[in-house]
């Protein structure tokens, strides 16, 4: 698209277009019809691009813009956007900037006040979710699940809690790992999903209780892109003292004062904290007789 094609516009735009995630089928009308159009696409492999502009019958010219190069490449298309021109920017699969690259390329973009235009369509976050069977009211994506350290402990205590459902990315070789620490933490009544090869030949969900879906993977090896979906906690599952307890007895949990850990405990599990410092005091009791 020259800027001619805009009549009193004379900046070009840029496109943020989603591509298929698996099938090539998925691939929008009108995201083919600006690929076709654009001056250049601004892609993170050309190799993997390649692939689909091939399929697609469309020679535009591609850039490489990934996260070594996303600084250089933003001057390079704001220049070219200025010069009238339109560019297209896609990732390897699925909507641009969703766990890839972009996002400082199109904050650079808007803050040189130049047009950014979203091109809707495959996204494999979202593909899981509307088939997975979780509510879909609420629902928050966290990215790739965490590997270790403070930011995974962090997040498991998040799900824990969670009333409503979440998203997330997992490598297959660190899945059964996940799945294990799931399978310890109080996911009492949670339903998890695992959808994996969305779109693709071997498109497959794995859903139930942690401890059922750890089953299967520990059967069958995980292979292929994954996403995980952590259902919410159960308004109507049961909360027993052992439950409760079994929380209080962290080492976390230790270092705080019996009020504190009650109080973060109660609000971890829905509960009054009379009743779980009660259960603090009767356990503490039944300690000194011993």
């Amino acid at each position: 698209m020259k800027s001619e094609d805009k009549h009193l516009n004379t900046e070009g735009q840029l496109f943020i277009v989603a591509t298929p995630i698996g099938n090539l089928g998925d691939i929008t009308y009108r995201a083919a019809e600006i690929l076709r159009k654009a001056a250049v696409i601004a892609v993170e492999d050309t190799r993997v691009s390649g692939r689909l502009l091939s399929h697609l019958g469309i020679s535009t010219s591609m850039m490489v813009c990934h996260e070594h190069n996303e600084e250089k490449a933003a001057a390079k298309i704001i220049h070219r956007l200025r010069s009238g021109e339109d560019v297209a920017l896609i990732s390897d699969a699925g909507t641009p900037l969703i766990n890839d690259p972009g996002y400082r390329l199109v904050k650079t973009v808007r803050h040189a006040g130049l047009k950014v235009l979203p091109i809707p369509g495959a996204s494999s976050p979202i593909a899981a979710l509307c088939a997975s069977g979780l509510p879909t009211d609420q629902f928050t994506y966290a990215g790739f699940f965490p590997r270790s350290g403070k930011s995974r402990t962090e997040l498991i205590s998040t799900l824990e809690k969670a009333r409503h459902t979440y998203v997330l990315l997992e490598s297959p070789r660190r899945l059964v790992k996940t799945l294990e620490t799931l399978d310890e933490a109080n996911m009492a009544g949670r339903e998890i999903c695992v959808a994996r090869e969305l779109t693709k030949l071997h498109e497959a969900f794995v859903c139930g209780s942690a401890d059922e879906v750890l089953a299967h993977f520990k059967q069958h090896d995980p292979r292929g892109e994954i996403v995980l979906l952590i259902g919410p906690r159960s308004e109507n599952v049961e909360i027993t003292d052992d439950d409760l307890m079994s929380a209080l007895d962290t080492k976390e949990m230790r270092s705080l004062s019996p009020s504190k850990r009650a109080g973060a405990v109660a609000k971890q599990f829905g509960v009054t904290k009379a009743r779980v410092y009660a259960l603090l005091l009767s356990e503490s009791e039944r300690a000194k007789k011993q």
